[in-house]
């Protein structure tokens, strides 16, 4: 009677994909036959192994599993193997055909199966494990090479450096540090590609990528919104009463804004181009959007304490609420 595919893998029924698939290539290495020449126990354990990972390495027949709709050769419940079906027992089973590798010679061969029916095919994962065992006479596909994977990271920078580019050095997890040029008008999310500087490749095969995600740290004054740049600018009620003329700072350096004669708090104006810049023909450049906010000062000024007292208000500002 099979056993239960994740006692087989040593892995728990919560076992993430991942886990379930890093337990089978552990396993699939120790007991492969290739490492075991003229051991008929490895051919068995080696069969009960991939039997199992036939069955819960596959999505949906994991689910089926769980369900308990399939049993542990992945037959339906019920099924007989001796009617001709595709379970992973005896019938389904084409076997393992040993090819190359004089008898008693102790020369590895090559062990391949045949599984109708599924969705799922671990030969992937077995090129790896057999292009690592170094044995003699197998397939072609032991000498390919293959491109490594990618790796992928993130890095915090400054709203300057998103909007006006820039270079940093970023460390990897395996103590590696790479130079990063950030494009002018870069994005929160976006991804920068540096060919070549991801995991190495197997058997001589070219290395991944690197994908480093792009995060803008909050400004003390500017908010990003897209391309456009939002800020609140405080005005004194002599300069909202009558006008002003105002140094502001952008990312690119201080400009002078037009404060209109009686602005009140919360009205908006615009500096065009001073948001972040376009990166592309068919991209705009953003804006900087100003909201005049009239502050008081603190501590209170006694002079304006007594100008009001004697101010004969002669308007409602609360007119429109009634």
């Amino acid at each position: 009677m099979a056993r239960d595919p994740y006692d087989v893998l040593g892995v728990s029924k919560k076992a993430s994909e991942a886990e379930i698939k890093k337990a089978f290539r552990t396993l699939a290495k120790k007991h492969h036959p290739d490492t075991h020449a003229n051991d008929p126990k490895a051919v068995k354990r080696f069969q009960e192994i991939s039997g199992a990972y036939e069955v819960i390495g596959d999505k949906e027949k994991r689910a089926q599993y769980d369900r308990g709709e399939i049993d542990e050769t992945g037959a339906p419940k019920g099924f007989n193997p001796g009617a001709g079906g595709h379970g992973f027992g005896q019938g389904g089973w084409e076997g393992f055909r040993r090819q190359g590798g004089g008898q008693g010679g102790g020369q590895s061969g090559d062990f391949h199966w045949n599984s109708e029916g599924g969705h799922f095919s671990a030969e992937d994962i077995f090129s790896d494990i057999l292009g690592g065992l170094g044995g003699g006479g197998g397939r072609s596909r032991r000498g390919q090479s293959r491109k490594g994977p990618d790796i992928q990271f993130e890095t915090t920078v400054s709203l300057q450096e998103a909007a006006m580019g820039g270079n940093r050095r970023v460390a990897l997890a395996d103590g590696r540090q790479l130079d990063v040029r950030i494009p002018p008008g870069v994005k929160e999310g976006q991804q920068i590609r540096l060919r070549g500087q991801g995991t190495p490749g197997d058997r001589g095969g070219p290395p991944g990528d690197a994908l480093i995600s792009i995060s803008i740290a909050p400004h003390p004054y500017l908010q990003l919104d897209g391309r456009d740049l939002k800020m609140d600018l405080p005005v004194t009620l002599k300069e909202a009463v009558q006008g002003a003329r105002i140094t502001v700072p952008t990312l690119s350096g201080s400009v002078t804004l037009t404060v209109p004669p009686h602005s009140n708090s919360f009205k908006v104006l615009r500096l065009k181009g001073k948001g972040l810049p376009a990166t592309t023909n068919n991209d705009q450049g953003g804006d900087l959007y100003i909201r005049l906010i009239v502050t008081l000062p603190e501590p209170s000024d006694p002079k304006l304490d007594s100008f009001v007292r004697t101010w004969d208000l002669n308007y409602d500002p609360r007119d429109k609420l009634k």
